[in-house]
């Protein structure tokens, strides 16, 4: 057995199947930091300017992100037990199964989802997320995604409260190849053919690949496959260029200056849906009626991408001094939003601040077995104990589909 197997191994009895994680902080150098996800405000430029200002946390990560220059661990979560750190990644490696999930692991040998908080002053360039099929031409996977809005760090809007989603029906595709025919001179007028929804806190969207998406300034939490592939087709947001560089990073080399190539890359249908809305909204679904006993547990992110549920997510609400016990169908990355409490026998305490570095307790990894058989959670404080949870592929057979919040 490695040495990171035994460490592993001694955590989860310690723990009882529950795994502390470090927070995962990542900059994006093309983006300029929200500033509400509790990083000190000397430290969002903690890895140089060059490197840009971190505006997202990373949980439950197996997953590297992909910036230039930066180190080979950055957006792998750590495990911390006692005087020692190691990665999820090299956990799950180690203990497979027992950690993921016996029927992720066989399938996927490795814990194939991720989640994030992302804080952007403003909105973020018009862009898509490639397919499996489009990835695996450059080594990568496809990455849908999906949103929700926790109302704990949106007491500010920011900059623009608005995500424009898709492409207004009637739009061609010759319509989108002109817009990147102009990319170098100025605003390529993109968004000029799409529509912006007012985000609200307390819902989400599933954003499947191939369709475009220009994120609002609202702190997301974005539970979404593992991977970091994009490309970006705004040339310019708020007066700042965009380089094609971030078009066209994630495509064959052969096809970059191929226009037409990029704009059939699409998922026409898709971006052009005139009832994208109902399609890919999602507001809360409590799982069962339990607001009597004094908890309540919401599904937050649900429904199927290509016919398969490759995702979802949860937020857990407890009362103060109620003590209660949940039981999931897989494995799943937890972070503490609201309130303080306790997760088995690990702490549950939510930051004001954290320094870069810094330790916390707001975050951990529950197991596949120890969710199957319940998870203990009290409120040891004066405040609700609010939490978010996500889970991977097939983990929640029972999760409702999109829509079922209006029918209900």
């Amino acid at each position: 057995m490695t040495n990171v197997a035994r460490l592993a191994v001694d955590a989860l009895m310690e723990g009882e199947g529950i795994l502390r994680l470090a927070p995962t902080w990542v900059p994006r150098s093309f983006l300029q930091p929200g500033k509400r996800i509790k990083l000190h405000p000397a430290d969002y430029y903690a890895l140089g300017t060059h490197r840009g200002g971190i505006d997202e946390r990373w949980f439950g990560s197996t997953t590297v992100a992909t910036n230039e220059g930066a180190p080979p661990d950055e957006g792998l979560s750590y495990v911390v037990f006692g005087k020692d750190k190691f990665t999820l990644r090299d956990v799950v490696a180690e203990l497979k199964g027992d950690i993921v999930g016996k029927s992720i692991w066989k399938k996927y040998e490795r814990w194939p989802v991720y989640s994030k908080f992302f804080d952007n002053m403003g909105p973020i360039p018009h862009h898509m997320h490639q397919n499996d099929k489009q990835a695996k031409l450059v080594n990568q996977e496809g990455k849908p995604e999906s949103y929700y809005f926790p109302p704990q760090l949106n007491a500010i809007g920011n900059n623009f409260p608005y995500t424009f989603f898709g492409l207004e029906p009637g739009t061609t595709k010759q319509d989108i190849i002109r817009c990147l025919d102009r990319w170098n001179d100025g605003d390529n007028g993109i968004l000029n053919y799409s529509k912006a929804y007012r985000l609200q806190p307390g819902t989400g969207w599933l954003v499947p690949p191939c369709v475009l998406h220009a994120p609002g300034s609202l702190v997301t939490y974005e539970p979404q496959w593992g991977s970091d592939v994009f490309g970006m087709y705004q040339s310019m947001v708020e007066g700042r260029a965009v380089p094609r560089t971030l078009l066209t990073k994630d495509f064959p080399e052969s096809k970059r200056d191929n226009n037409k190539y990029l704009v059939e890359a699409l998922d026409w249908e898709g971006n052009v849906d005139p009832n994208f809305k109902d399609n890919h909204f999602l507001e809360p679904i409590p799982v069962a009626d339990t607001a009597k006993d004094g908890f309540v547990d919401r599904w937050i992110v649900y429904g199927k991408v290509g016919g398969k549920q490759l995702f979802t997510a949860k937020e857990l609400t407890v009362n103060p001094g109620v003590r209660c016990t949940i039981r999931d169908g897989g494995a799943y990355g937890w972070i503490t939003v609201q309130g303080e409490g306790t997760i088995g026998k690990l702490r549950l305490q939510t930051p004001a601040m954290i320094r870069y570095g810094q330790m916390t307790d707001d975050e951990v990894f529950v197991t596949a077995k120890a969710a199957h058989d319940g998870v203990v959670i009290e409120n040891t404080g004066s405040e609700p104990l609010v939490s978010l949870r996500y889970f991977g592929p097939d983990a929640c057979p029972d999760a409702p589909e999109i829509g079922a919040a209006r029918r209900k």
